[in-house]
């Protein structure tokens, strides 16, 4: 299957329940259009705490994503207010959670959505190399990940989109073990260095001066094959 995202930005006077309601109707919209095998999204829909160890953005965001066994996009959604832009993406889940809820509700817990570019200094195979084969363990010995979907930004597919290498979608179990620094990291014998780690092992493979952090909420609307959501190849 192909995976596509698709970006929209909350305006700065819409308030989250509005975002969250525009979102929500967009994605309705899409649930009987039969080229789509999977349909999700993740969205912000709350501000983020005022005080945390994550540089949280404060704007509102939304990654719609579709599965579909042809490449040409939605180009409805181009038209659409607030869209940001459209990726082919590959999908690695080097950790997944099992799917025990129905299509439709909240993902248990919380997930923290993160866009980046590649490091300028560096070429892409590098990029890659680091992204994958020394942060992606990294990430998962130090943090409480219950799932982690990786996503290599494989072509923009409209004209204006906005320029991003990586969308990754991390989710914890419960906003403690993300918000809480303790948890995230680690317990006070080993979270200054844990920290230090991650900052240097994150800038050494992305601009750290444009990277997004987001606070937010997954959704599946058609997710009956979700074994199917991830490639063979989903673990390299």
């Amino acid at each position: 299957m192909i995976k596509q995202i698709y970006l929209f930005r909350g305006d700065d006077h819409e308030t989250y329940e509005a975002f969250k309601d525009r979102v929500g109707k967009t994605v309705q919209s899409l649930a009987e259009n039969k080229r789509i095998l999977y349909l999700g999204y993740t969205i912000t829909e709350e501000p983020p705490p005022k005080v945390s160890i994550i540089p949280f953005k404060k704007k509102k965001i939304a990654a719609i994503t579709v599965k579909m066994k042809e490449e040409k996009p939605l180009e409805d959604m181009f038209r659409l207010e607030g869209f940001e832009g459209v990726y082919s993406v590959t999908e690695a889940l080097p950790v997944a959670y099992e799917k025990t809820w129905v299509d439709g509700e909240k993902t248990p817990g919380v997930c923290l959505l993160t866009l980046f570019k590649q490091k300028k200094s560096i070429d892409y195979k590098t990029f890659l190399d680091r992204w994958h084969n020394s942060h992606t363990p990294l990430s998962l010995k130090i943090h409480p990940l219950w799932h982690y979907n990786r996503n290599v930004v494989e072509e923009k597919l409209s004209k204006h989109s906005a320029k991003w290498d990586g969308i990754v979608e991390e989710h914890m179990r419960s906003r403690s073990e993300l918000l809480n620094p303790f948890k995230f990291f680690g317990n006070p014998l080993v979270i200054i260095p844990r920290m230090i780690q991650v900052y240097i092992d994150t800038k050494s493979f992305l601009d750290y001066n444009t990277i997004e952090p987001y606070l937010a909420i997954e959704y599946h609307l058609k997710a009956n094959n979700l074994t199917n959501m991830s490639d063979k190849h989903n673990k390299r």
